[in-house]
C-alpha cells in the first residue's frame, strides 16, 4: 500500500497491540502516531500509556514513524482533533484508526482505491468502514453513500479536513434558522441532533465526532459506508470514554473481507433508506434517557 496510515494511542495498549498487528500485515509506508498523554487523576494511565506506546517499537518493514505526543492530557476532543490538523500538514490524505478499532486486513486496500477515485470530488468528504445495516442492503454495489460520518476506521483528505470547525461557530446560526429541519427532514432526528450539537457547543460532551458530522452536513457532504462491515470496535467497557455499553449490538460488530475488485455504484446519490435505519438504531435516545429528561422537566416544573 502506499496511502498514509494515522495511529490514534492512548491508553489500551491490550487493543492497540491488536490493531497494531493489522497495520503490521499491510506495511503502510508512512505511519503518524497521535498520542495522548496520562490523566492526573489516574496514576495507572502513566504505566498504560507507557505500554500502548511501546508497541511501536514493533515496526519491523520499511516505514517512516512520526509521532506526535504530547505529556499532558489533552482529553478525547482536543487530542484527536488537533491530532488530525498536524497529520494533514504532513500528508495529503490518510486512513485513520483509533486503539481500538480493528479493521479486516482489506480496509485498506478499500480505502486506498476509493480515497484515489474521489480524490477531487468535492461531495465526498469521509470514506468509513462500518457497516451496521445488519444484512440490510438496496444493491449489490461495494458500497453506498450516506449522510453520517461514521469514523470507527475511516479515511479523508486534507481538502475535506480543511474544512473541519472544531469550536463549531456556525451552530448558533443553524440551531436559530431551524436549519436542522432542512437537513434532516425528520422532527424525531432533528430534536437528537439539536440536543447533541447544542451540548457539544457548550463544551458538555467531549467528542470531536460530533463537529465533524456538523462540518460535513453544512458541506452537504457524502460519506462513503460499505457494504459489509471491515472495521470492528473491540473497545466497549465500562472504563471506556464513550462506549461504555458491553451489551450494545454495535460492540465487536464482525468484521468481513471486501471483495475485489470494487463495484462503484453508478449513480451518486445518498441512500435514504439505510439512513433512516441508522438514524432509528444508531442516534437516537435510550429510553432511560427520556425518562430522565420526563422527571428532570416535571421536578423543575414543581420547584
Amino acid at each position: 500500500m502506499n496511502t498514509a496510515v494515522a495511529l490514534i494511542i492512548f491508553n489500551k495498549p491490550a487493543t492497540t497491540a491488536k490493531v497494531f498487528e493489522v497495520i503490521r500485515q499491510v506495511k503502510p509506508p508512512k505511519l503518524l502516531v497521535i498520542a495522548d498523554g496520562p490523566r492526573s487523576h489516574h496514576p495507572e494511565d502513566i504505566e498504560k500509556c507507557a505500554a500502548a506506546n511501546k508497541i511501536l517499537e514493533r515496526i519491523d518493514w520499511n516505514c517512516q514513524v512520526i509521532i506526535k505526543s504530547s505529556h499532558i492530557n489533552l482529553g478525547c476532543k482536543q487530542r484527536i482533533a488537533t491530532g488530525l490538523d498536524w497529520v494533514f500538514q504532513q500528508v495529503e490524505e490518510a486512513i485513520i484508526l483509533e486503539d481500538d478499532c480493528l479493521p479486516h486486513p482489506t480496509f485498506f486496500d478499500y480505502c486506498e482505491e476509493l480515497l484515489d477515485k474521489y480524490r477531487h470530488d468535492q461531495r465526498i468528504m469521509t470514506i468509513s468502514g462500518n457497516n451496521f445495516q445488519f444484512g440490510r442492503r438496496r444493491t449489490e454495489d461495494s458500497y453506498y453513500f450516506s449522510r453520517y460520518p461514521l469514523i470507527w476506521g475511516w479515511a479523508t483528505w486534507r481538502r475535506a479536513w480543511q474544512q473541519y470547525d472544531l469550536e463549531m461557530k456556525h451552530w448558533i446560526a443553524i440551531r436559530d434558522g431551524n436549519w436542522l429541519q432542512d437537513i434532516l427532514d425528520d422532527s424525531t432526528a432533528v430534536r437528537y441532533w439539536h440536543r447533541i450539537f447544542q451540548n457539544c457547543y457548550l463544551g458538555n460532551i467531549d467528542s470531536w465526532a460530533f463537529s465533524w458530522t456538523l462540518t460535513s452536513w453544512l458541506q452537504n457532504g457524502l460519506t462513503i459506508l460499505p457494504n459489509i462491515n471491515l472495521v470492528s470496535n473491540i473497545g466497549f467497557s465500562t472504563e471506556a470514554h464513550n462506549t461504555k455499553d458491553i451489551y450494545s449490538p454495535f460492540a465487536n460488530h464482525p468484521t468481513q473481507a471486501m471483495e475485489f475488485p470494487i463495484k462503484h455504484p453508478q449513480f451518486i446519490i445518498r441512500d435514504a433508506q439505510a439512513d433512516k435505519f441508522t438514524q432509528q438504531t444508531q442516534f437516537r435516545f435510550s429510553l432511560i434517557s427520556q425518562l430522565k429528561s420526563q422527571v428532570k422537566k416535571k421536578l423543575q416544573f414543581f420547584s
